[in-house]
Order: structure tokens, then C-alpha cells, then sequence
């Protein structure tokens, strides 16, 4: 949990406009939940490792002695989501779009790029069974990385069903599947023989997990030798999957297909690659999932999928829903490190400096930048006036806090400027001067602003 500088606030809220802009174009509303929420509600939603990293909150009054919990702070976006979906569906539209940019809680070991509280950048779309659900989140997901400057990144994509069939085509009994998949969910971390190490652990048949590994193994060395081809990549990968699944796995084969074909209308589709290692660990997904990576990064950037039973926890008939979050912190330290910030972000926190020429005349500096506030400028004005007017060096020290702070402007009003009814604007980089008429300052400094 950490404290965030002004040069980090505004780093986050250029990034959190960016994503909500682009959420808006897609036609997504915002929505906001409470941080706390009974623990009854969260537990149960993540799978076993999920449910350990939840922040309870002890009983308070009568029951603190008993050292229970019956609060939570929120373990992600989804959930809460799925709980105001069941309270206020009759106020909801059919359809129900919705974006969130909130903290959530996880009681994590810290690293890099991971932390116990953070943001999630989620979008969701509630009521809607239809792959056209999927494209569209994908496409939005790709609009915000790319709007951000992301010029290479993957969107890796699956089917829980795929999987499924996949895990029975392996021979690994139903009653083993969850297993299975959390132990294949850390492939990307552990590597085929700590995946084989949990299978076996998990009493996962030696004979399905050695079919299921050297199919992914096979697949992994055909994508790293079709970087440049996602469409080839994408077309034989799915016609491997068709042909060892079945069923139900068949039927999540044909809609990735059709994930992918309309992904190829928005320009989306450049970027996924099917990966049929694809798990997921959170137990709600029942369709599609996806995870968003970069290269040269541990992790994700960002995943989701469908979960067309969740809200039905809670709401007693089922409601289809899909989403995608995007981790805001990860996105932050990958464009801290590449240096992706337009450089606006991190100059001055004000357009202009209001400097203090005579003692006892605050008030006529505060005129002139309540006038250039009103104009829209962000104007600085320098706190603490001289004991004499104007006294020796007193203007130079003014200049350099205002260049210290990176402001690139300083109006001065001296004798001369109040006796002529001007201002005179200091640009800092060039120590140069300019007077003019004080109705025209204003509008003198947007322009230089605006170059």
C-alpha cells in the first residue's frame, strides 16, 4: 500500500482518463461499490488460493472477543459487480454495460508490479450470451493499450469448455478438473515439470497430464515461431483443438473461431493468440477468458472472461456476463520503465507564477490570478510578500522557485506595469520579457501555452 506524489497522481489520471474515455466510446456507464463487503459475499468466488488472500475484518462491539470476521474489504470488481446486478435488476437495462475504476484489497506478498492494494480498470457487459460481447471487449481493450502507446502486446485466448474437453480428452476424471486447471493456470510460472509436479501431487493421472503438456508444448513452440502470422497461428491452433475435443469442447472451439473472426473487423484480432494453456484460476469462468501480456513482463497487463453463473449466485436465475480488468498498476510501472508518458505529465503544476513585487499589495496579485483562473489557466501564485518593495534579489528568487517547480511562466506587476495598467510575462526557459495590456494577459499566455 503505497503513498502517490503529485507526479503520480498525475501519471494515474491520465492513464484512468484514457481507459474511461475509450470505455465511454464503447458505450459503457460507470459504476461504483462500497470498499467493504460481507465476507459471505466474496468467499467462494475465487477458488482455494483466491479465497486465502482476502482481507477480513475482525467483528467489532460484542463479537470482537470471539475473534471472528464477517466483513471483507473487496477482493476485485466482479464480484460486487454480480451483487449490484442481482439488487437492482429491475432498474437496470436489459443489456447493462458498465465500467469501474476502483481499489481492490489482496492480502499478497508484494513484488514488482504487484501490491496489496491497487486499482482495476474493469468492463463488464451484463445480459448477453452473444461472442459479439467478447469482440467488443477485446477490441476496447486493445483501443486503451494502444491509445496509451502500447505498440506490441498479446491478448492470449481460451474457453474454460475447450479446456474441459481438452482435460477429458487427457483422461482426467471430472471430479479432478478444478484441479487440474489451478495447477495449469501457473504454467507460464513454474514451467511443464512444476505443473507435472502438481498434477501428481493433486492425483492427477500421469498419463492425461503428459498428453495435456506435450499438446501445450506444441502449441508454445508453433507461437513462437508464428510472431509475425497471428491468422496462421490462430487458424491451425484452433484446428488442433477441434480435432482432439469434443462436445461441449467442440462448441468452445466454434466460438473462439467466431471471437477471433469479428476481432478481425475492429483490427483487435492482430493481437490475440490462441493458448490453449489458458486457465485462469478464478472458479466463476464458464466461457472465454483471456489474459493480456507484454514482452520482457512477468504477468499480465490485464484478463477476463465469461461468467454467465455468477450473478445467479446471487440472484437465483442465471444472467450471462462477461469482462475484462486492466491492472492500472502493472500498466504504470511498464510505461514508467519505457518512458511512455507524454511529457506534459511530468512538467509544471501550473501554467504560470504570479510573483510579489511590493510589500503589502497581496491582494493585488491575488486580482491577477483570480483573473487568470477565471481565463482557465492554472496559475501559482508565490506565497509570502516582501518586508520592502521590491528589495535586492528578491524578484530573481521568485523566477527560480517558479523554475524549480518547472512552471514555465512568471506575470509580474511592478511600479511601472501599475502605473501603465500591464503585466509582464517572464518566460523562464529564455529569461525573456514581454508587457502587455493586463485585459490581454490571459489570453497572451494560452497561446504561448498552446505553442
Amino acid at each position: 500500500m503505497r503513498d502517490f506524489l503529485p507526479e503520480d497522481v498525475r501519471r494515474r489520471r491520465h492513464v484512468i482518463g484514457v481507459i474511461a474515455d475509450v470505455y465511454q466510446q464503447y458505450g459503457f456507464e460507470p459504476l461504483e461499490t462500497p470498499s467493504v463487503e460481507n465476507l459471505e459475499t466474496l468467499q467462494g468466488k475465487y477458488g482455494e488460493e483466491g479465497d486465502r488472500l482476502i482481507f477480513k475484518i475482525l467483528k467489532r462491539g460484542e463479537g470482537a472477543e470471539t475473534g471472528q470476521a464477517d466483513l471483507a474489504l473487496r477482493y476485485d470488481l466482479t464480484v460486487p459487480l454480480a451483487r449490484v446486478v442481482a439488487e437492482y435488476r429491475a432498474k437496470l437495462p436489459k443489456f447493462f454495460k458498465r465500467y469501474q475504476v476502483q481499489p481492490v484489497w489482496r492480502a499478497d506478498r508484494p513484488q514488482k508490479g504487484r501490491f496489496r492494494e491497487f486499482y482495476q480498470c474493469d468492463v463488464d457487459a451484463i445480459g448477453s450470451t452473444s461472442v459479439v460481447v467478447e469482440a467488443e471487449l477485446l477490441s476496447a481493450a486493445t483501443d486503451v493499450l494502444a491509445r496509451l502507446g502500447f505498440a506490441q502486446f498479446t491478448i492470449r485466448l481460451n474457453h474454460r469448455r475447450v479446456l474441459a474437453g481438452m482435460l477429458a480428452a487427457g483422461g482426467v476424471p471430472a471430479h479432478l478438473h478444478n484441479d487440474a486447471l489451478v495447477a495449469i493456470d501457473k504454467l507460464d510460472k513454474v514451467g511443464r515439470d512444476g505443473v507435472a509436479a502438481e498434477f501428481e501431487a493433486r492425483g492427477i493421472p500421469f498419463g492425461g497430464a503428459s498428453l495435456l503438456l506435450e499438446f501445450f508444448a506444441a502449441v508454445q513452440a508453433a507461437s513462437a515461431s508464428a510472431d509475425q502470422d497471428p491468422e496462421t497461428f490462430n487458424r491451425d491452433t484452433l484446428a488442433r483443438l477441434g480435432a482432439l475435443v469434443t462436445g461441449d469442447g467442440a462448441a468452445g472451439v466454434a466460438e473462439l473461431q467466431e471471437i477471433v473472426r469479428l476481432c478481425g473487423v475492429t483490427g483487435a484480432a492482430r493481437h490475440i493468440r490462441i493458448d490453449p494453456s489458458l486457465a485462469r484460476g478464478l472458479s466463476y469462468y464458464t466461457g472465454a477468458i483471456f489474459e493480456i501480456a507484454v514482452p520482457d513482463l512477468a504477468g499480465s497487463l490485464g484478463g477476463g472472461g465469461r461468467y454467465d453463473n455468477l450473478i445467479g449466485m446471487f440472484l437465483g436465475e442465471e444472467v450471462p456476463a462477461c469482462g475484462i480488468s486492466l491492472g492500472l498498476e502493472r500498466i504504470l510501472v511498464v510505461m514508467g520503465e519505457r518512458n511512455m508518458f507524454p511529457p506534459t505529465l511530468v512538467a509544471s503544476p501550473a501554467d504560470v507564477m504570479v510573483v510579489q513585487w511590493f510589500a503589502g499589495r497581496t491582494d493585488l496579485c491575488l486580482g491577477l490570478a483570480t483573473e487568470l483562473r477565471a481565463a482557465g489557466l492554472r496559475v501559482e501564485l508565490y506565497p509570502e510578500a516582501p518586508a520592502e518593495d521590491n528589495p535586492k534579489g528578491w524578484l530573481v528568487k521568485q523566477f527560480q522557485y517558479a523554475q524549480a517547480r518547472g512552471i514555465p511562466f512568471a506575470a509580474v506587476i511592478g511600479k511601472t506595469e501599475l502605473e501603465a495598467g500591464t503585466v509582464t510575462v517572464r518566460t523562464l526557459a529564455t529569461r525573456q520579457d514581454e508587457q502587455r495590456p493586463r485585459t490581454d494577459v490571459a489570453a497572451y499566455l494560452q497561446k504561448a501555452i498552446s505553442g
